[in-house]
């Protein structure tokens, strides 16, 4: 009898242990959007006309009709 008990004891609470994990990873019906970031926009990104490294536009400095990456390339000239 004790190793009945016992059994289903060990049972419980390995049952009792993978539910608490999937839990952790799976969110409850109805809360899909909470435990999700919100998805953002994609963001075109340009070549600074100076070192030609690519940055997210909402960054440029613009001068001159070109853009740029930072004030300091901004003043050099355009490689």
């Amino acid at each position: 009898m004790t190793r009945i008990l016992f059994w289903i004891a060990l049972l419980v609470l390995i049952i009792a242990a993978i539910r608490s994990k999937l839990r952790g990873i799976v969110p409850p019906p109805g809360q899909e959007s909470a435990a999700r970031p919100a998805a953002r926009e994609a963001e075109t990104m340009i070549a600074c006309a100076h070192c030609h490294v690519y940055f997210p536009e909402s960054e440029a400095v613009k001068a001159g009709g070109r853009e740029y990456c930072s004030p300091d390339h901004a003043r050099l000239p355009p490689a």
